[in-house]
């Protein structure tokens, strides 16, 4: 997907400063969903000076005359704001900053560019960054420590996997967090060990990761401000107008509210906090109030059921098969995940609950079958990525209005390594989109950035074709969990406002919500899914203010 600006005649004027009254865009081919979930087209739009939708106009209605200010949209595509149903806002901004692995083919492409960004930055005391994939280069192992040393010895270098669910260490790292063969692996955690010795080679998956984490540097608050502008504009330069934060932690929601402060935040932030105690902490009793016009507001909790299938910490009901001496990380017992889900309901915030293994999507499951019976009225629970699932057990998905939050480019990303963890006899309930929705279940489609893109029209072609940039596999891969065009712009529009509770809010261009829309180039309910990868985002509007 590609960004232009493209600056229209007519609203030049409106850039620097917000509409004062009612607005009128007309001459759009709109697209969205109104208030029964259905797609619908229109040929103009109204919003008010609060900068919330007024009306939608059909061709040949009449156009008002009482309005402010009249755009001509000069027949450009109109959608509704993209919303990321998952994503790591601060880790975006920290990812764009820091050193970047996520386009490396091979390790020692990786060792190339980490060294070359220790060489351009000298004064920095670690060498941070993320985005190393094993599976991507074709090691077929995880990468040592002693493969760092070899270009850098004399400072700590910690980088982490693009999933999230591991890190690299070198030496250093491994020396300064005090770290040595006398360790024992954490709950949850696993530290590679070097062969035929219980030495760290130099890679930390999940709980383990902590033993390192301890004494990297803390960011700053200007540090956490500049990673969060950044984030903001990569955001916005990709048509997402609002984004569900999973794990907020107590510093980056004063970090979003010093933006909110200063006027700064335009991308609204739906904010699911990294544990119990930082949820209480921010929201006290329950979920906050929108704060900002609509900009912010925490409203739950995410937790972490498993690791990921890239670093085998997934929990699987059957050994991995290409290491059967393994079926996983269980990051909870099913008491804690009970108990914890029970603490967040009982004050009616909402879980969003990692969970990517089958093993682990059955406890989730059944944990709500359990507390639905207790916990009664609109919960809206969560589990996100449910990327494998018992296909016996994908009927749960119906029965207490289960929301799927899924990523569809994970699984143009994850495909051979999924084929190879798990075996071909066992990828039917792996990524299985339409059997969710089949079943009674809800998707809510988001990025999982910073580990995929913030690209919501990559997973837009990825949900309708399981087809990658490539237009590889030829046909789809399992070609049968393909999504319908009006599903998967309701999973990145409306369903995914729904997921975090913003309904009534934002999400679709109706009456009474905000007038958060893009302007592009071409109309993805009729363009090829390779077609739709190069849309050109031509404008962006936040509130009825023009972003980009």
């Amino acid at each position: 997907m590609r960004f232009v600006s493209c600056t229209l005649a007519a609203v030049a004027a409106l850039i620097a400063a917000p509409a004062a009254a009612d607005t009128l865009v007309d001459n759009v081919d709109g697209i969205t969903v109104n208030e029964s979930g259905d797609v619908v087209r229109f040929t103009g739009l109204v919003f008010d000076d609060d900068g919330k939708v007024r009306e939608l106009l059909k061709r040949g209605d009449d156009r008002p005359t009482d309005v402010d200010f009249a755009l001509d949209g000069e027949g450009r595509v109109m959608l509704p704001g993209m919303i990321d149903a998952h994503a790591h806002v601060m880790g975006i901004g920290f990812g764009a900053l820091l050193l970047d692995l996520s386009d490396t083919n091979s390790l020692e492409e990786a060792l190339t560019k980490i060294d070359q960004f220790a060489k351009d930055n000298p004064g920095r005391p670690w060498i941070l960054g993320r985005g190393w994939n094993q599976e991507k280069w074709g090691l077929g192992r995880f990468p040592t420590a002693e493969e760092l040393d070899a270009i850098i010895s004399d400072r700590p270098v910690w980088l982490q996997r693009v999933d999230g669910h591991a890190s690299w260490a070198n030496s250093k790292a491994i020396e300064v967090a005090g770290v040595t063969a006398a360790n024992d692996d954490p709950v949850g955690g696993r530290i590679i060990r070097k062969a035929g010795s219980r030495a760290p080679a130099g890679v930390f998956i999940d709980a383990a990761e902590a033993l390192v984490n301890k004494v990297v540097p803390e960011p700053r608050p200007e540090d956490r401000d500049a990673a969060l502008a950044k984030a903001q504009e990569i955001l916005l330069n990709n048509g997402i107008t609002a984004v569900a934060d999973m794990g907020t932690s107590i510093q980056d929601w004063q970090t979003f509210r010093r933006s909110g402060d200063r006027g700064a935040l335009n991308v609204r932030i739906m904010s699911y906090a990294t544990d119990g105690d930082t949820m209480e902490l921010i929201a006290g009793p329950g979920p906050t109030p929108w704060l900002y016009d609509d900009k912010l507001r925490m409203g739950g909790i995410k937790l972490y059921l498993d690791g990921a299938l890239g670093s085998r910490g997934a929990i699987l009901k059957e050994p991995y098969a290409d290491e059967p001496q393994t079926r996983g990380l269980p990051l909870m017992t099913p008491a804690q995940l009970r108990n914890t889900m029970s603490r967040a309901a009982l004050d009616n915030f909402q879980t969003a609950i990692h969970a990517i293994g089958d093993a682990a999507n059955s406890d989730v499951l059944l944990a709500i079958q359990e507390l639905s019976d207790t916990y009664t009225g609109d919960r809206r629970w969560r589990i996100e990525h449910a990327q494998v699932v018992d296909p016996a057990e994908l009927a749960e998905f119906g029965k207490h209005g289960v929301i799927a939050s899924m990523q569809p480019l994970h699984q143009t990303s994850d495909r051979t390594m999924a084929e190879a963890r798990l075996g071909p006899d066992r990828l039917e309930g792996a990524y299985a989109w339409r059997s969710v929705l089949r079943v009674g279940g809800k998707l809510a489609f988001g990025s999982d950035a910073p580990v995929e893109p913030t690209d919501a029209f990559a997973g837009f072609a990825v949900a309708i074709s399981r087809t990658d940039a490539n237009g590889q596999p030829f046909g789809g891969w399992l070609p049968s969990e393909t999504v319908s065009r009006e599903a998967a712009l309701k999973a990145f529009t409306s369903d995914a406002a729904y997921a975090g509770f913003a309904d009534g809010h934002f999400g679709r261009l109706i009456a009474g919500e905000r007038a958060d829309f893009l302007l592009v180039d071409r109309d993805p309910m009729l363009a090829s899914p390779s077609a739709i990868r190069e849309t050109e985002i031509l404008q962006v509007w936040v509130g009825g203010k023009r972003m980009r």
